[in-house]
């Protein structure tokens, strides 16, 4: 059983398809109207999405949403929340840190990652009044329409 599991880990691994590398999180929650919005073409959030940089997170009236990024940065999005991904870096072996987002509506917890905790100076959330900088907390943020 075991020499199985560690041939399809390594199957996995090889045919993993090009765009996972591009993979910057996924969606853990998501209920009600949520969706993921890739270059103006919107999909429904299911758990297992793959989040990429560029990416609109919206959620409805009825919706939620759970994301968590590779360096562990979790976000909870409450209804009628729009944020956008601007960039994510997330090398630390070769201290190359950075996560910027844009959000302009909704409400929005935040329980910050590994690039909050080696490098704060590299998270930025943009909202239509002001940047919030992050340092390595947990935060929530509400941008009223």
């Amino acid at each position: 059983m075991k020499r199985f599991a560690a041939v399809f880990i390594a199957l996995f691994w090889t045919l993993t398809p090009a765009w996972a590398a591009d993979t910057i999180g996924y969606v853990k929650t998501a209920s009600g109207k949520a969706e993921v919005i890739d270059a103006g073409k919107a999909v429904s959030a299911r758990v297992g999405t793959p989040i990429q940089m560029g990416n609109l997170l919206k959620t409805g009236p009825d919706g939620s949403l759970g994301i968590t990024f590779r360096d562990n940065t979790v976000m909870s999005f409450g209804p009628d929340t729009e944020l956008t991904v601007d960039e994510y870096l997330y090398e630390p072996g070769k201290d190359r840190l950075k996560f910027g987002t844009s959000m302009t509506k909704g409400t929005l917890q935040v329980i910050s990652g590994v690039i909050a905790k080696l490098k704060p100076e590299a998270v930025q959330m943009k909202t239509p009044a002001a940047v919030i900088g992050c340092r390595g907390t947990r935060f929530l943020v509400k941008v009223e329409p």
